[in-house]
């Protein structure tokens, strides 16, 4: 035998070796990409969380402005239902003129916040959650005290919300996938 016809018994393992090294090396890129994806979907869920606290907070702040008439922005005791699906406005019929003019602005101005018109891709409102909705419930007309709540949908199954709260059951689907912030807001009477 020659130097240069030497036979090794290593012959072929550096093949399989690579291979190997190949397959660990996808399996680990499927599992970052998966990490990846995971990520942005907790992103966009955090996201629609902020939109929708910020959204309760304009209703809030809404209310507190025009403290005189607080009951029409709940309807009365019916409790007043917003965003996705809704096309009219209940009018207000206790206050002033000036004070009803008000309650409609907001109350149109909440549902478009809902609506996500603020934002279009073309035309189509890319602006809020996914199926906002924003329901404003008075929970005792003595003590002005009211129920905002802003339900939309998320994109994974988590644990449903409470049903106590109303806004948006049955509106998803899977209530595994129904979201909601909501706050008490007591509305002081200023002399």
């Amino acid at each position: 035998m020659t130097k240069g016809a030497r036979i090794s018994n290593n012959d072929g393992f550096t093949l399989i070796e690579i291979l190997v090294a190949l397959v660990v090396l996808l399996v680990g890129m499927m599992g970052a990409a998966g990490l990846l994806v995971r990520t942005v979907q907790q992103e966009v869920e955090a996201y629609q969380r902020l939109q929708a606290l910020n959204i309760l907070q304009d209703m809030t702040d809404r209310m507190n402005a025009n403290r005189g008439v607080s009951s029409c922005y709940s309807y009365g005791d019916t409790g007043a239902v917003l965003g996705t699906g809704v096309s009219t406005i209940t009018a207000c019929t206790s206050g002033s003129a000036g004070e009803n003019g008000m309650v409609a602005t907001d109350l149109a101005a909440w549902n478009n916040l809902l609506n996500g018109v603020a934002e279009q891709s073309g035309t189509t409102n890319s602006g809020a959650m996914i199926g906002a909705r924003g329901c404003i419930v008075q929970i005792s007309a003595a003590e002005r005290t009211y129920r905002i709540t802003v339900a939309w949908q998320g994109l994974n199954k988590t644990v449903a919300p409470s049903s106590d709260n109303s806004c948006g059951l049955n509106a998803y689907g899977d209530e595994s996938q129904r979201r909601i912030v909501s706050a008490i807001v007591r509305i002081g009477i200023l002399t």
